[in-house]
């Protein structure tokens, strides 16, 4: 066996450029969520996916995963402060949690810049919450045949 963590040299260059991939795509599923099906909370999850599979891939303790790791409860609160802030500032504006932005060309990006914010603090938000419950649930895991091995020895 080796003694290197997560799987394969191949699947990790796989893993590695899919992650970048999967990542672009999920920003602009939340980017554009307002023109298209989708949004904060489907980007989130697209992206939390990409660091999923790259745990899987690298194990948790090296590689992208290890990063997302570290950060993941801190993504998460930053998109909960995101998503709070621009409620705050329509509230200032007079109008709170409503557009408070200048309405841009329709079926641009610039049409509602108010619900882009918004979907980008909920991928955030999500991606970070679910990428933090997926690495807790495997800290819970079984280490491997270690621990069997010695327990069916005693």
């Amino acid at each position: 066996m080796r003694n290197e963590p997560g799987m394969s040299q191949i699947v990790q260059v796989v893993a590695q450029w899919l992650l970048g991939l999967v990542v672009v795509f999920g920003l602009a599923v939340a980017f554009f969520g307002h023109l298209t099906p989708g949004g904060g909370f489907a980007g989130g999850v697209i992206v939390a996916c990409g660091f999923v599979l790259a745990a899987l891939a690298f194990g948790a303790r090296t590689g992208p995963a290890a990063w997302m790791k570290r950060h993941a409860s801190t993504i998460d609160a930053g998109g909960a402060w995101i998503f709070v802030l621009v409620g705050f500032l329509g509230y200032l504006a007079g109008h709170f949690f409503q557009r408070w932005l200048a309405l841009g060309e329709p079926f641009t990006l610039g049409s509602a810049v108010f619900i882009v914010l918004q979907n980008l603090a909920i991928l955030l938000k999500v991606g970070g919450g679910l990428f933090a419950g997926f690495a807790a649930i495997a800290a819970f895991t079984s280490t491997g045949g270690e621990d069997e091995e010695s327990e069916a020895d005693a």
